[in-house]
C-alpha cells in the first residue's frame, strides 16, 4: 500500500519527530549518568538518578517505542518497503535491538534510583551500574547516530526480495506498455 503524499509526510514528520525526540533524551540521559558517575555532590548524584529514572520511563521508552512503530508505519507505506533496501533493514533492526536492550536494563537505573530515593550516601557497591549506565547510554546513542546517518544518506544496496520485487515491476511495466 503506498501512502498519499498528505499522508506520507505526515508519517515521515511524526517518524523524525520521535526519533529526534529519542536520541535527544539519550543524549541528556548519558550527560546525567556521567555527572551521577563523576560527581562527588551526594545531592547532585541523587538528583541525577531520579531524573534518569524519571526520563527513563516517561520520554526514552515512550519515544524508542514510538519510533519503531512510525517506522514500521513509513516503510509499509512507501516506495522503499521494508525489506526492499538494507539501510532500511539495518536501521530496522538497530531500533529493535535498541528497543529491546532498552527495556532489559531499566532495572539498573530502577536500582540506582531505588538507591538514590533511600540513601543519601552512594557505597562502591553500585559504582559498576554507575559506569554501565555511562555505557550503555554512549552505545545507544551511537545506535541512534548510526540510523540517523543510514536515514540521510540512504546506502545503495537492495537485498534479494528487493531485487526480485523491483524486476516484477519492470516486468509488468514492459507488459502493459
Amino acid at each position: 500500500m503506498i501512502m498519499s503524499s498528505r499522508l506520507r509526510k505526515f508519517a515521515l514528520t511524526a517518524h523524525v519527530i520521535v526519533s529526534v525526540g529519542w536520541l535527544g533524551a539519550v543524549a541528556s540521559f548519558l550527560a546525567l549518568a556521567i555527572a551521577g558517575l563523576t560527581s562527588h555532590d551526594a545531592q547532585l548524584m541523587r538528583a541525577a538518578y531520579l531524573a534518569m529514572d524519571l526520563t527513563t520511563w516517561f520520554v526514552i521508552v515512550p519515544l524508542a517505542l514510538a519510533s519503531l512503530l512510525t517506522g514500521l508505519i513509513q516503510s509499509l507505506g512507501i516506495t522503499w518497503g521494508l525489506f526492499r533496501h538494507y539501510w532500511v533493514l539495518a536501521k530496522l533492526l538497530i531500533t529493535i535491538l535498541a528497543t529491546v536492550i532498552l527495556l532489559l536494563h531499566t532495572q539498573p537505573i530502577g536500582l540506582l534510583a531505588g538507591v538514590a530515593r533511600t540513601t543519601s550516601l552512594f557505597s562502591g557497591d553500585v559504582s559498576r551500574l554507575q559506569i554501565q549506565l555511562v555505557g550503555d547510554a554512549a552505545a545507544a546513542l551511537l545506535a541512534l547516530l548510526v540510523t540517523t546517518v543510514l536515514s540521510v544518506y540512504k546506502p545503495r544496496g537492495m537485498t534479494r526480495y528487493g531485487r526480485r520485487k523491483q524486476r516484477e515491476q519492470h516486468t509488468l511495466l514492459r507488459q502493459s506498455v
